[in-house]
């Protein structure tokens, strides 16, 4: 399994940017996909996902609201759409795949090499 992320960039608070997952190496739609964050020095924080039914999961309620996946199977990409970005947001973003959901939810799967996401206050 191999998973690119892109997209991250510097964004100012409010505002939105689109994150993408570039998958490969596997059965797209028998995968849980989805997206975590890891500021050095911490924990990963799971974000959300979306199973091989095309349900979304959330993960963490902070961005629940703000925060929407989507994915691809024909492309096998899969897309985080963050809204109103606050200066807490700030990471770098990985996409990560597991065959079940419950594995998912313990962030050790598959992973790239993430993307860093920036918001300025």
């Amino acid at each position: 399994v191999q998973l690119v992320e892109s997209g991250g960039g510097l964004v100012q608070a409010g505002g939105s940017l689109t994150l993408s997952c570039a998958a490969s190496g596997l059965a797209f739609d028998d995968y849980t996909i989805g997206w975590f964050r890891q500021v050095p020095g911490e924990r990963r924080e799971g974000l959300l996902c979306m199973d091989g039914n095309y349900q979304t999961r959330y993960y963490s309620d902070s961005v629940k609201g703000r925060f929407t996946i989507s994915r691809d199977k024909a492309k096998k990409m899969v897309y985080l759409k963050m809204n109103d970005l606050k200066p807490e947001d700030t990471a770098i973003y990985y996409c990560t795949s597991e065959r079940s959901l419950n594995a998912w939810y313990l962030l050790l799967g598959d992973s790239g090499q993430g993307t860093q996401v920036t918001v300025s206050s």
